[in-house]
Formats: structure tokens, C-alpha cells, sequence
């Protein structure tokens, strides 16, 4: 397995924070370092595809695939990418075929896999006590087989972002002329399904199954507000997503605060969403007064 400590240690040092000395802290650094990135990059295809519900859906599916791992005496790690993924493409199949909504599709599914996993841990005690660091993320124990995963999943997004993000963006303006355009519609609706499924069950290490949509959604609407185009929006959902992390790891880390980590990270992230309104309201008329003395 390869060791990250001189990665997680750079990091540390960029950052001369009391907090931050703890060697479990700078691991927990690095990790939101590389998590940021995907999450924020994949919320940002979330808002403009208007995929929200489902990305909740994805990240309760992966409270059942906890569940079922543990009855099956399998890796909880293993049965729940199994279960997120099976999630994502039975939604996107069932979208592509049957004459209901789409919110109606994700909200059969919403349902299906909440109430499994709820019935699973309602059965058997084991899965209710084990299960709760999937419920609410514990950031601060990332080992060093999480940072290589990060890392992996890191390189994976922003290659499938170099080679599909204008694809993306044209199928979330209009699906049909981007296929009359030789846009892969299906091609590209499954593969985001897989990647969103994937992000979600990386992201369910830092905040837990109840919080992942909400550290996708954040960084991106946050970025909508204060980005003037497509690729505007992809660099400010990046910095936005980073900055909430290490603020929130910061924040958690002191002693009047007292926070777990993963929900300060969201509230960091919420914070920059609530400040980027009236930023986004002065650069409104700005643009406006410009355009009537044009």
C-alpha cells in the first residue's frame, strides 16, 4: 500500500494551524483535499442536469447497501458501490422507459432502498450499531487505502471531465438537439449515473449517507451564483468546495466549536451558498447598468 504522510505532512505545512499538527489531522486534510474536487466537479453536472433527488436517492441507497452487506456478512465497503451503482442505472433505465416522471421514478426508488435499509437495521441490532459511522461520516479515521481510492477517483473524474464535460452541459440544455448534434445521449446519461453513484459512496466517509447530497449540491449552486459561464462555474465550484473543507475541518477542530466534521464541512459550504446571493445580485446590476449604457 503506498504512504501518503509526505503528501498529508506538505499539505500540513501549507496550513500552520495549532489543529492541524496531529498526523490523523493532516491525513484528514489531504483526504478533503482530494474529495473536494470530485464532489464539487460532480455537483456541478447535479445542478445543471436538475439531478438533486436523485443524488439524494443514490446516497440513502448506500445506508441499504450497508445494511445488506452486514446481513450477508459482506465488506460494507464492497455491497454498498454494489448497491449505489445498481441504484443509478435502474433509475436512468427506468427514466428512459417508463411514461412517469422522473421525480416520480426517483422517489419509487427514494423510498424502496430507504425502507429496506431501514427494515434491515430494524431486524437485526448489529446493522443499526455498526452502521453508524455510514450515517454520519467520520473523516478524522482515513487510512491510507482511503487516500489511494481519493487519489484514483480524483485522476478517474477529471479525466471523464476533460473528455465529457461540454457533452454534459449540452445533454443539461437540451437533451434532443445535443443527440441531432452525435452527443452518445445514453452513452453519457449511464456513465454519469456510475460517476455519480461512486462520488456518493466516497463522499459518505467525510459527512455521512444524510449529508452527501448536500456536500454535492453547495460548492455548485454556490458557483452557479458568482460564475459568469460553463467553465466559470467549474473553477468556482472547485475553489468553493476546497475552501469549505479545509474551513470546516479547521472550525471542527476547536474547542468552542466541539463539531463533528463532515456537517461543519457542509455549514461551511452552506455559508459560501448564502454569501454568494448577494454577490451574485451585485454583479446582476452591474452587468445591468453596463448593458443600458451600451
Amino acid at each position: 500500500m503506498p504512504d501518503f504522510t509526505f503528501l498529508a505532512d506538505f499539505m500540513g505545512s501549507l496550513l500552520p494551524f495549532e489543529c492541524l499538527q496531529p498526523r490523523f489531522m493532516r491525513q484528514a486534510l489531504l483526504g478533503l483535499l482530494l474529495l473536494a474536487p470530485v464532489t464539487a466537479v460532480t455537483g456541478v453536472h447535479v445542478i445543471n442536469l436538475h439531478m438533486a433527488f436523485f443524488a439524494d436517492a443514490v446516497s440513502h441507497s448506500i445506508f441499504a447497501g450497508v445494511s445488506l452487506g452486514m446481513m450477508l456478512a459482506l465488506d460494507p465497503q464492497w455491497s454498498t458501490v454494489g448497491l449505489a451503482i445498481l441504484v443509478s442505472v435502474g433509475v436512468t433505465a427506468c427514466q428512459r422507459r417508463v411514461s412517469l416522471s422522473a421525480d416520480s421514478v426517483i422517489g419509487v426508488f427514494f423510498a424502496g432502498v430507504t425502507a429496506f435499509g431501514l427494515a434491515a437495521a430494524s431486524r437485526e441490532r448489529a446493522v443499526a450499531r455498526n452502521a453508524q459511522s455510514f450515517l454520519w461520516g467520520d473523516i478524522l479515521t482515513l487510512g491510507q487505502g482511503e487516500i489511494a481510492l481519493l487519489l484514483l477517483a480524483l485522476v478517474a473524474v477529471f479525466i471523464f471531465q476533460f473528455m465529457g464535460y461540454n457533452r454534459l452541459l449540452y445533454l443539461g440544455l437540451d437533451p434532443v438537439v445535443a443527440e441531432a448534434h452525435g452527443v452518445k445521449i445514453r452513452a453519457y446519461q449511464y456513465a454519469f449515473a456510475v460517476l455519480l453513484a461512486l462520488t456518493s459512496v466516497l463522499a459518505v466517509w467525510t459527512v455521512g449517507v444524510f449529508l452527501v447530497s448536500a456536500l454535492l449540491i453547495l460548492p455548485a449552486a454556490a458557483a452557479r451564483n458568482l460564475s459568469r459561464s460553463a467553465g466559470g462555474m467549474f473553477w468556482w465550484a472547485l475553489a468553493i468546495g476546497c475552501s469549505a473543507s479545509v474551513v470546516g475541518l479547521i472550525v471542527s477542530a476547536q474547542k468552542w466549536a466541539g463539531t463533528a466534521t463532515g456537517p461543519t464541512v457542509v455549514l461551511s459550504a452552506a455559508l459560501f451558498f448564502i454569501l454568494s446571493i448577494p454577490l451574485s445580485g451585485l454583479r446582476n446590476t452591474a452587468t445591468g447598468a453596463h448593458l443600458e449604457k451600451a
